[in-house]
């Protein structure tokens, strides 16, 4: 007997939303401090727009290269938008992950929402005992 999706279908716009960042928040129960959480997903959030719509590129020179070499964006800013994110550890406390959901009409003018984009972080700390969470390039 089939058992009906707990998600939103495709199309659902804004007010599926919600029901996405449910059903992550569920389905991997929290597992990082508060300050990490926030600082993580907020660093997730601009570093997916970024790579997405190329706006803020310059932030991540360790992600993305050179800042001066141009990179024609893959999506329109006026149409992405993030549906869900969530932040949790990746094997051990140094490392996270932060799992995005997100919808956005690409260049071509096609929109789709419910896309998955990962992005993993590393924490680092300095010779003064201050940590940051960084952004490993993807492979």
């Amino acid at each position: 007997m089939a058992s009906a999706s707990a998600l939103p279908p495709h199309g659902e716009g804004i007010a599926g939303d919600r029901e996405i960042q449910r059903a992550l928040e569920s389905a991997w129960p929290a597992d990082l401090a508060p300050e990490d959480a926030r600082h993580l997903l907020r660093a997730g959030r601009d570093l997916l727009r970024a790579d997405a719509t190329g706006l803020g590129r310059a932030k991540w020179p360790a992600f993305f290269g050179d800042p001066n070499q141009a990179v024609a964006p893959a999506f329109t800013s006026a149409r992405f938008r993030i549906q869900a994110v969530i932040a949790r550890r990746d094997g051990a406390a140094d490392r996270a992950v932060v799992h995005l959901v997100w919808a956005g009409e690409d260049r071509g003018g096609t929109y789709t929402d419910a896309r998955i984009t990962d992005l993993y972080f590393t924490r680092t700390t300095s010779t003064k005992g201050a940590s940051a969470w960084n952004p490993q390039p993807q492979a």
